[in-house]
């Protein structure tokens, strides 16, 4: 087995739970949706995305196979970037959802993008060598940062959906909801612009594990909830995934660095 780092472990059981999952439903999860439902062959895609996910996130776990599998789910992350998520973005620029779906499928993309860098091959690193070495980590990073900015936007965008989340137990739960909006665009901004950049990825992270500690588990577990919840837990679980991946990337960085070339994959 290969691996690199706690979060590569995390990502990798992340990507074959969500295939689990998706084979077992026989729907999109929610990091693989956003194929219109008039889309030829959509169903076929819905399996198609769950393989993906489940032979890519075992793959991982190999060092024969890492590879490929990172490969394979960078190619298909971008894909549903590309020809999905963001024209959708584009066609309503309004709309706050379409934005915070290209953030969502951008995160995830940048957290594969990191686990390419650290196992390209001389191949990878001769041909496209703008994807690996110090400019692929960077344009996963800024990616990773730039994903955030709309995922924080739409606390404020959705305010009445993101208050009515905030535990009972707590006071002011306007002023949370603003501050948990306003800590994610901040982090994206630290990680875009290298300014306490490891810490800013970490926090992230942290932000989004404490969000399904306090609101998804009391709901899922004590209160009844919905198939939307069920959905927005999966896909806090996957973007927990992708924000781990990207903060392991700056080990062995200073946490009040301000910039600094990414260390080598031990």
């Amino acid at each position: 087995m290969r691996i690199a780092s706690p979060g590569h472990a995390f990502f990798a059981a992340t990507m074959i739970g969500l295939g689990i999952l998706g084979l077992a439903q026989g729907n999109f999860t929610p990091t693989w949706a956003g194929v219109p439902r008039s889309f030829p062959a959509r169903e076929a895609l819905v399996y198609l995305s769950a393989g993906i996910s489940l032979l890519a996130g075992l793959g991982l776990l190999w060092r024969r196979t890492a590879l490929v599998a990172a490969r394979v789910l960078l190619g298909a992350f971008l894909l549903l970037l590309l020809a999905f998520r963001l024209p959708v973005a584009v066609r309503f620029p309004t709309n706050s959802g379409a934005w915070w779906a290209v953030g969502d499928t951008a995160a995830m993309t940048a957290a594969v993008l990191v686990l390419y860098v650290w196992f390209a091959g001389e191949w990878d690193r001769t041909r496209l060598r703008f994807a690996t070495g110090d400019s692929g980590m960077r344009i996963a990073r800024v990616l990773y940062g730039l994903a955030f900015i709309p995922i924080g936007a739409a606390h404020f965008t959705f305010l009445d959906r993101t208050v009515s989340l905030v535990p009972a137990w707590l006071p002011w739960h306007t002023a949370w909801a603003c501050f948990t909006g306003a800590a994610f665009i901040a982090a994206g901004l630290g990680v875009v612009t290298g300014v306490y950049a490891r810490l800013a990825a970490t926090l992230s992270a942290v932000e989004i594990g404490l969000f399904i500690l306090l609101v998804w588990v009391p709901i899922d577990v004590m209160g009844r909830p919905s198939a939307s919840d069920w959905a927005e837990t999966v896909g806090s679980w996957a973007l927990l995934a992708a924000a781990w991946m990207v903060a392991d990337s700056y080990r062995g960085t200073p946490w009040l660095a301000v910039r600094r070339r990414s260390p080598a994959l031990a």
